[in-house]
């Protein structure tokens, strides 16, 4: 019997007469070609039953699934890893090099990876959600392996035995280049169980996978098809964890300001158009399918379209109420001189506060070379403030800040904890900060309850604590 990868799917051909329809899990007879076939995903589980069936047969089992060197590693990193660096990688190897390993923003997760490329010794294919992320992660595998690292993705298509690609990329390839990595790891892999990213899993036959993350958790629980493709929770520390040194000391403070008299009016008046017609169509948000739930009723309602905008609307007065405006400029001064990064969910009002305080900005829409020229000016000082909608919560490398400052935001967890990394780096003299602005009278109190109830909020001083009650 003779095994290969076809296109994303494994191929079982030859004299397969061993097997039956109820022999071997996932392998389904293809008539088309007079072969089995299985999902690549499942390679570790197929090969493991090939070789269980033909143990005490004469009929051999060819693998010819993966046809690359072993790779060369050095015998050292050139850096000693933290202890929890380490348990991180031992459990992953004793889990047969399969698993998530889940750690905060900041302590080093590319240093995991990195150790466990050295320790498993086989190509490996990096999957990364952006191109920032991408060269990143090729600079700092190329410092520690001494050899040229492939990039994927950008315009680039250079494959090596070590290789970042972005998630879009590897969707694309991965059926015609899945059989050259037996080890694939998908950073910032909360983003894999989409129905188009999943695929970068589905079609690599990789037996070793490693998937690194803040926060695994999804509104959509998805995180479930994480232990499918990736394999089960093999390691996990949050923010709270870690003793001073590994991350900065850190306070919280929710500050609460008022909407004018015409701001709360033409708030109330869009947020109940929105709230009746989410009551009438019996819509609930609790449900993984709650926005979908949303969006096709309005699609679908006479009076759909006005009501999205009220929603919109509603959101828009409460993320940029003028009393925030006065208050990020009163934070602003009280932190004169520090790195500050100022968080948005929204581009325009990301955009609004750059004009008013003439500060630099970076969104998505932000071209790479400007957004390197405006973190590398944030890194010698010459920029001290930042504003960002999202792209900086996860990932790229951000120069070190203290104080953070959320103007809007989401009720995802996820976001929180990055944002949270984004300011939590080392220091003897530092002790970091991250403000939340809420709208008073505002959805926004909910938001950012729902948000704060992460473990991070553990490892607050009793004083800050006490503030925020």
């Amino acid at each position: 019997m003779k095994l290969t990868f076809d296109a994303g799917s494994l191929l079982l051909s030859g004299n397969t007469s061993l097997l039956t329809e109820h022999s071997a899990d996932h392998l389904v007879f293809d008539s088309r070609v007079d072969a089995w076939r299985a999902p690549a995903w499942a390679y570790h589980i197929v090969r493991q039953q090939l070789e269980n069936l033909t143990q005490n047969n004469t009929c051999a089992l060819q693998d010819q699934v993966f046809s690359t060197p072993p790779l060369q590693v050095p015998e050292q990193l050139s850096i000693t890893l933290r202890d929890y660096q380490q348990q991180a990688v031992d459990s992953w190897l004793a889990n047969q090099c399969q698993g998530l390993v889940i750690l905060p923003t900041g302590v080093g997760k590319s240093i995991v990876a990195i150790e466990a490329i050295r320790r498993c010794g086989e190509a490996a294919l990096i999957v990364l959600p952006t191109i920032d992320l991408m060269i990143q992660w090729a600079t700092q595998l190329e410092q520690h392996f001494q050899q040229p690292v492939g990039v994927y993705g950008g315009g680039s298509k250079d494959l090596q035995p070590i290789t970042v690609i972005t998630y879009d990329s590897a969707v694309l390839m991965m059926e015609y280049i899945g059989d050259r990595f037996p080890l694939i790891i998908f950073d910032e892999c909360h983003h894999l169980p989409g129905p188009v990213n999943r695929q970068a899993a589905e079609l690599s036959p990789a037996p070793y996978r490693l998937g690194l993350t803040a926060t695994p958790e999804r509104n959509d629980n998805g995180e479930h098809l994480l232990y499918s493709l990736i394999g089960n929770e093999v390691y996990r520390r949050e923010i709270n964890d870690f003793d001073d040194g590994v991350l900065a000391l850190y306070d919280t403070e929710v500050i609460e300001v008022p909407m004018t008299a015409e701001e709360l009016a033409d708030y109330q008046q869009n947020r109940q158009q929105y709230l009746d017609f989410v009551r009438s169509h019996r819509i609930s948000f609790s449900s993984p399918y709650g926005w979908s739930n949303f969006l096709r009723a309005c699609a679908q309602a006479p009076d759909g379209r006005q009501v999205l905008q009220a929603f919109r609307t509603q959101k828009e007065i409460a993320a940029a109420s003028a009393a925030k405006f006065d208050k990020l400029w009163a934070l602003l001064n009280q932190h004169r001189g520090e790195r500050i990064i100022i968080f948005t969910a929204l581009n325009k009002l990301a955009y609004d506060i750059g004009e008013r305080f003439l500060l630099p900005v970076i969104t998505h829409n932000t071209k790479a070379a400007e957004r390197k020229r405006f973190l590398d000016r944030f890194r010698q000082g010459e920029f001290t403030v930042l504003v960002t909608s999202k792209v900086l919560n996860e990932g790229i490398d951000v120069p070190e800040a203290s104080v953070g400052i959320i103007v809007s935001g989401s009720g995802s967890v996820r976001e929180h904890v990055q944002r949270l990394g984004r300011i939590l780096r080392p220091s003897a003299d530092k002790r970091a900060r991250l403000y939340e602005l809420i709208s008073a009278g505002s959805s926004e109190t909910n938001i950012s309850e729902r948000r704060r109830q992460h473990l991070a909020y553990g490892n607050q001083t009793p004083d800050s604590a006490e503030q925020e009650d």
